[in-house]
């Protein structure tokens, strides 16, 4: 206890496991959504797609688990 403040870093490595396995869902949803586009809104909308689809995945793999 430093200053009044008590400071645990007990779980710290479980929230960094799960912020690097989001970020390579995104990269590879970039990657495969960047291949399949051929103009420049479809570029942007892949860019878009990218940031939100691991999200989805996460979402249906949940509620394919919960049936």
């Amino acid at each position: 206890m430093r200053g009044g403040v008590n400071v645990s870093n007990n779980n710290a490595g479980a929230a960094a496991g799960g912020g690097a396995l989001y970020g390579l869902g995104m990269f590879g949803a970039w990657v495969f959504f960047w291949q399949q586009a051929d103009t420049f809104w479809g570029h942007l909308f892949a860019v878009l797609q990218g940031i939100v689809w691991p999200a989805f995945m996460v979402y249906k793999g949940f509620s394919a688990l919960g049936k």
